[in-house]
């Protein structure tokens, strides 16, 4: 998770970008992840909030990165949302036919897909209306728009047959598969459970649920009014 700014503004800076662009063309097994993929487009509207000017990228892929409509939906797209295959590829020979389960995301700027990078597409997302390129693939240059380190088994299962397929050298075995424009993602809507953890007058870790953030229990015969830290349960067996 970064800036493309500031992340081409170091490539550019210690001449690494023309050397990453060597290599991306000698067809080098790579994985970018999140920014490691939008820098590989020929530019983006990430630059110092002036969303009328555009920085430049690597140049491998065809397109322009440019920002969720505010307007429409929250922006940044923070979750987990499910993907669409676009190609086989042997990066995916252990997520259940090459569409994953919901893997996670979090950005602001995204890759529309266009006739000059559909090639490229490995996977589509919806966000709320918006399509855009989840993950790409030509060759031995793959990258991601969700993070495969914080998705769970599908990210680990991910991240496995990508390392196998660089290993044994089949990583490039691609082949396209017929989609259904008019499929879609949706954001995954999921409870997530916070617990008070603190120590009690023991020293003991306890769970505890705060009223306007007292955690004492009531008691009335206590001159203070106030009892002892209110406990839960212990947070681990």
């Amino acid at each position: 998770v970064g800036s493309y700014e500031s992340a081409m503004t170091v490539l550019q800076t210690t001449g690494y970008d023309n050397a990453l662009r060597a290599y991306l063309a000698a067809d080098r097994p790579y994985l970018g992840i999140c920014l490691g993929m939008q820098t590989l487009f020929e530019s983006s509207t990430e630059y110092k909030d002036d969303q009328s000017s555009e920085l430049p990228g690597l140049g491998v892929i065809p397109g322009h990165v440019i920002k969720f409509d505010e307007t429409k939906r929250s922006v940044p797209h923070i979750g987990w949302n499910g993907t669409i295959a676009h190609q086989s590829s042997p990066a995916m020979k252990y997520i259940k036919d090459h569409n994953g389960d919901e893997v996670y995301f979090v950005h602001s700027y995204y890759a529309p897909i266009t006739d000059a990078n559909s090639k490229w597409v490995l996977t589509r997302t919806t966000y709320e209306g918006q399509e855009y390129i989840s993950s790409v693939q030509k060759g031995n240059v793959c990258a991601t728009q969700f993070h495969p380190e914080k998705s769970g088994k599908t990210g680990l299962n991910f991240l496995k047959g990508f390392l196998e397929s660089v290993e044994d050298g089949t990583l490039s075995n691609t082949t396209p598969i017929a989609v259904n424009p008019i499929d879609h993602t949706e954001l995954v809507k999921r409870v997530v459970v916070a617990l008070d953890v603190r120590s009690n007058d023991n020293g003991d870790l306890v769970v505890t649920k705060g009223d306007q953030y007292d955690v004492r229990e009531k008691d009335d015969d206590a001159v203070t009014g106030r009892g002892g830290v209110r406990n839960l349960g212990k947070p681990v067996s």
